[in-house]
Formats: C-alpha cells, sequence, structure tokens
C-alpha cells in the first residue's frame, strides 16, 4: 500500500516538474537572448560613437605622414644655415616632434597600421641620414637637392603607409 502511494503522489507531482524544467530552461533562454541583444545593442552605439573619432585618427595620421614625405617637408622647412650636419638634425626633429604630437592616436588605429607608420617615419629619418653621407652633399641645399632626386626614382615611405592607410579605412564600412 505504502508503494502504490509513493507511486501516485510520484506521477501526480512528476507533471508539475516537467512543466517547472521546461518553463526553466525557456526563461534561461530567453534571458540569455536578452542578454545577448542587449550586448549587440550596446557595441553597436558605442561602434557608432567610436567611428567618428576613429576615422579622425586616419585623417589625422594621413596628415603626418604627408608633413613627413620628404618632398613636402624639404620645401617647408628651409635650411637656417648652411651647415648639412645642422638641417639633418633640424629635419629629424621636426619629424620626431610631429610624431610625439600624434602619439596618441594609435588607441584609434590597428597595432599593424601604427607599425607602418612608425616605419615610414623611422625609414624617412633614415632617408635623410643616408643622404647625409653621400660624397655629393657638402651644404644644407646640397642635401635637399640629393634627397628630391633620390625620391623620383622610388615612391616615400610616407606614400606607401597613406596608400595602407586608405585600405584600412576602406575596411572599416565593412565592419
Amino acid at each position: 500500500m505504502e508503494f502504490e502511494q509513493f507511486m501516485n503522489i510520484f506521477f501526480s507531482i512528476l507533471p508539475s516538474v516537467i512543466i517547472g524544467l521546461v518553463a526553466y530552461y525557456f526563461f534561461k533562454m530567453h534571458t540569455a537572448n536578452e542578454e545577448g541583444r542587449r550586448r549587440y545593442l550596446i557595441h553597436k552605439e558605442a561602434q557608432k560613437n567610436a567611428m567618428p573619432l576613429r576615422l579622425q585618427a586616419y585623417e589625422r595620421m594621413v596628415l603626418f605622414l604627408e608633413r613627413i614625405n620628404p618632398a613636402k617637408l624639404l620645401i617647408r622647412i628651409t635650411p637656417q644655415s648652411s651647415n648639412k650636419h645642422d638641417y639633418e638634425e633640424y629635419l629629424i626633429a621636426q619629424i620626431e616632434q610631429e610624431y610625439e604630437h600624434n602619439l596618441t592616436q594609435q588607441i584609434y588605429i590597428s597595432a599593424e597600421c601604427w607599425d607602418i607608420i612608425t616605419t615610414a617615419k623611422n625609414a624617412t629619418i633614415q632617408l635623410i641620414r643616408k643622404s647625409n653621407m653621400s660624397d655629393k652633399v657638402d651644404s644644407a641645399n646640397k642635401l635637399r637637392e640629393v634627397m628630391l632626386t633620390d625620391l623620383f626614382d622610388k615612391q616615400s615611405p610616407s606614400s606607401i603607409a597613406v596608400a595602407y592607410l586608405k585600405n584600412e579605412v576602406s575596411g572599416l564600412w565593412q565592419e
């Protein structure tokens, strides 16, 4: 008799337990789905707000690269004396100052892009130093002339980096 009572109670409670488990499962799925949707909306809103900042960072880095482009740099910054070493140091100091002014922009651009910008800066500095070591260079004006002549045959490091930045910015629209 006791076993029959137990079975009756068990079978009368069983549907309630099953319904409770199903309800718990659906409630858990619903809350997880809502949490995912909420995160998606927050992420989408953050991206919408961050996009102008990212684009501004890319713009500033293109401006930086254009300013350190040797052809434009040499026109903008004229020698203050005929000493080629003073002019070399002055050009390099201007590049470093521009770079330091834009250091915070790396927060908004990819690490690979920042590495390319840094490489372009360093390559430009190396170009200045290499040109200054040439036997043809005996004055600041001759340094300008030799550097500009060398650039006729090849792209400047800045131009290559700007092309990379443009490509990366075009990829922002696919995100």
